[in-house]
């Protein structure tokens, strides 16, 4: 017995040293400029506020037992309508516009560029994605990735596997200008082959000038991690992206919290945003909204047009797969929000006379 208990012991430390989906490691001198964020304390990144994430022993044997057990609305019982999408370059002098391919990914272009933000575009958001499991809901993409047009840069929210993905990076790195990232995730990328030289790391509220644009690393209510021994080595944050004429925000993943009204404050108001409002349960609500604080949050950054996202695409709570969008507009309708309901691949402009609508999903 202890010399299987000995085995699996070596074999889970070289999985997790070299298994390459799981991420880099930081080399001395960016764990170093680490140390000076504000946000970094006692060997680990912190949250404005305290986010705790532990649950009781009961409560996680509840949960367990809820996953095995299973509910027949978790998933679309039949295909998802999708709108095949046609990769265009972006064009200066036309008004924003938006993507969503599901989940939390999608593309924004703006004032001639484009953006693909939190790209995720696998077939599940695990290590192990050959193994099963958690699957996209949509067996297929709106688009071959082959046939983007130059990405000028991808922005990132965090390093959770539904939002950073080892096989996408893969397929996209080649065509991406430039990578912004928060503090620490440029050491996935660069173990991926992307050049440092592309990578540019912020700390909540440092702003980069990125032709024509100006983006800006914001707080989220969140955590980090890719493997059982780096929990809140790397930062989180939510984005702001402003050029002339247009404000967009993205909440990335984020609790609700204080963060959301100082980013009103300070930046808004937003033309757009786009605000996470799935995979919550009131036992992690510290670190996901409910759908009903999603639409204050759109509030508290003052913003006009909401588009929910964090859902359509996977499982990762006990939740109904449609329960986050329409909650959402249950509450927008009661506080006379806008939001825009496009479907998987469906392009949203803003400044439209009118906007996608449709409750596609029922």
């Amino acid at each position: 017995m202890i010399v299987i208990i000995a085995v699996l012991a070596v074999i889970a430390w070289l999985v997790i040293r070299f298994y390459p989906a799981l991420g880099g490691r930081r080399s001395r001198e960016s764990a170093a400029a680490l140390t000076r964020s504000a946000q970094y304390a006692s060997g680990k990144f912190q949250n404005q506020i305290p986010t705790s994430m532990k649950m009781s022993f009961g409560a996680t044997l509840k949960l367990l037992v809820e996953f095995i057990q299973g509910r027949p609305d978790l998933k679309p019982t039949s295909p998802l309508p999708i709108e095949v999408f046609q990769p265009q370059v972006a064009v200066e002098g036309v008004m924003p516009q938006v993507t969503w391919f599901g989940h939390s990914a999608f593309l924004l272009q703006m004032n001639g560029r484009t953006l693909f933000m939190d790209p995720m575009l696998g077939t599940s958001p695990s290590p192990f994605p050959q193994i099963g499991g958690i699957g996209r809901y949509s067996k297929q993409l709106p688009f071959n990735i082959a046939d983007l047009p130059e990405i000028d840069a991808v922005v990132l929210s965090h390093d959770h596997y539904d939002h950073l993905d080892y096989g996408s990076i893969l397929k996209l790195k080649t065509k991406v200008k430039q990578f912004f990232v928060p503090l620490g995730v440029g050491a996935h990328l660069i173990r991926w082959g992307v050049d440092p030289g592309r990578l540019r790391e912020l700390d909540w509220w440092e702003e980069a000038d990125f032709e024509g644009l100006k983006l800006t690393s914001a707080p989220a209510r969140h955590f980090s991690g890719r493997s059982v021994t780096d929990r809140n080595s790397t930062l989180w944050c939510s984005w702001i992206i402003r050029s002339e004429t247009a404000k967009v925000f993205f909440s990335g993943d984020s609790g609700y919290g204080p963060h959301f009204a100082e980013i009103g404050e300070k930046y808004g108001p937003f033309d757009l945003t786009l605000m996470e409002c799935g995979q919550y349960d009131e036992r992690w609500s510290a670190i996901h909204m409910i759908p009903e604080e999603t639409v204050q949050a759109h509030l508290d950054v003052k913003g006009a047009l909401l588009i929910p996202i964090h859902w359509g695409a996977f499982t990762l709570a006990m939740h109904s797969w449609i329960d986050p969008v329409e909650r959402v507009l249950k509450a927008a309708a009661e506080k006379q929000v806008a939001v825009a309901t496009p479907k998987i691949g469906e392009t949203v402009t803003l400044g439209a006379s009118a906007y996608p609508m449709s409750t596609w999903w029922k």
